[in-house]
């Protein structure tokens, strides 16, 4: 269950695609319910993917998941369906995947004190609360989290049980991040944008206040350094940024790239990334700059940095732009950056959807047996 079913997306989207086809491809029978969903052409590989389309308002977002929960629901009970799988915020499922963490979690680490009371009687904030809560609540429920970072607020601020938990990282197609034809793209986009950089580090996704680049921008600042550059790719709107740079004094080092369907290109062309992220669970992005072989500085905050040990300059306050600069410093050195970029892709080449969903199949088969032992008692 996935409210949007589409390809080369980002977040939650990305991994349900590259799940429900890596489960196909491995002979399972796979329905998804999705409220939008991409055609699927027709696959030589056998691949046997079944989309059924759930009809609720897209307006008003807090009425929008109330209803998919609900409308998922109804449906997936008049299915004849082994495990039902939610890779969105409803209400009943054998398997809850908790992609978003904890939302209560989210409004603490993202908010002060009265921002967050204020929050708390928003619809939309009361909806997806609401939801969360009867999940954690109701002992039925596996939760798949891809971290530590979710799993323990989970289990020491939600009162889950820890044998619920699945703890599964996301996968990533290595291959698409370091294919020779995206570093050919990538020297021309380098060549084209910033062709004098001596060295250009990329803030990848959206939700720029989140993802820590007023740190970003304030660790360029402390650095002083007309060799460097930072790129920041995403769908916000840049303008609410440019009195901070202008008042920085580093509007000439800065570039906005909008929102890309060539990412693959963007980290060949890059020399590292940084992800200050104030909360993530599992930035995706890490895996991905991880398989394009760049060096990564990134929080504390960001679930998927557990994965990679030392391997990762890891910030242990994201609002620390002095410590950024220092590691940002600590990666002038050509030989450094390539040494450790060399590590995190061996690392994310093992992280791959294949032993991701394998795991996932064996989880359905605890499910099924499970349930089947509950009804024979």
């Amino acid at each position: 269950m996935i409210e949007r079913f589409v390809p080369d997306a980002g977040g939650v989207e990305n991994v349900a695609w590259q799940v429900a086809h890596e489960l196909s491809r491995q002979g399972e029978e796979v329905t998804v319910l999705a409220r939008e969903a991409a055609r699927l052409e027709s696959a030589p590989t056998g691949e046997a993917i079944r989309v059924e389309p759930i009809v609720v308002p897209r307006s008003w977002q807090p009425l929008r998941v109330l209803l998919f929960s609900a409308a998922v629901a109804r449906t997936a009970r008049r299915g004849d369906f082994d495990v039902i799988h939610s890779f969105a915020r409803t209400r009943q499922q054998d398997l809850f995947r908790a992609g978003g963490g904890s939302h209560a979690d989210y409004l603490r680490r993202t908010y002060s004190a009265r921002g967050r009371a204020l929050r708390r009687f928003s619809p939309r904030h009361r909806a997806l609360l609401g939801l969360e809560r009867g999940v954690f609540r109701d002992p039925r429920q596996r939760i798949q989290c891809a971290s530590r970072f979710v799993a323990d607020v989970l289990v020491e601020s939600e009162g889950v049980a820890r044998e619920r938990i699945l703890l599964l990282p996301n996968g990533v197609d290595a291959k698409r991040f370091s294919d020779p034809a995206a570093a050919r793209a990538g020297a021309r986009l380098r060549a084209d944008l910033d062709e004098k950089a001596e060295r250009i580090w990329l803030l990848a996704g959206s939700g720029w206040q989140r993802k820590g680049l007023a740190t970003a921008l304030d660790a360029m600042a402390t650095l002083d350094d007309d060799g460097f550059r930072l790129w920041v790719a995403g769908r916000d709107d840049p303008r609410p940024w440019r009195p901070q740079i202008d008042a920085l004094g580093i509007a000439d080092r800065v570039r906005f790239l909008g929102e890309r369907s060539d990412l693959p290109s963007v980290y060949q062309a890059v020399d590292g990334m940084l992800l200050p992220t104030r909360y993530d669970p599992f930035a995706n992005v890490t895996l991905e700059a991880a398989a394009a072989g760049l060096p990564i500085i990134t929080s504390a905050a960001n679930g998927a940095a557990e994965w990679f040990g030392d391997d990762l300059r890891i910030l242990r306050r994201a609002e620390d732009s002095t410590a950024l600069a220092a590691a940002i410093g600590g990666f002038r050195d050509s030989t450094t950056r390539r040494a450790c970029g060399e590590r995190v892709r061996r690392r994310a080449r093992e992280l791959d959807w294949s032993t991701h969903t394998s795991a996932l199949r064996a989880e359905y088969r605890r499910i099924v047996e499970t349930r089947s032992l509950r009804e024979s008692t």
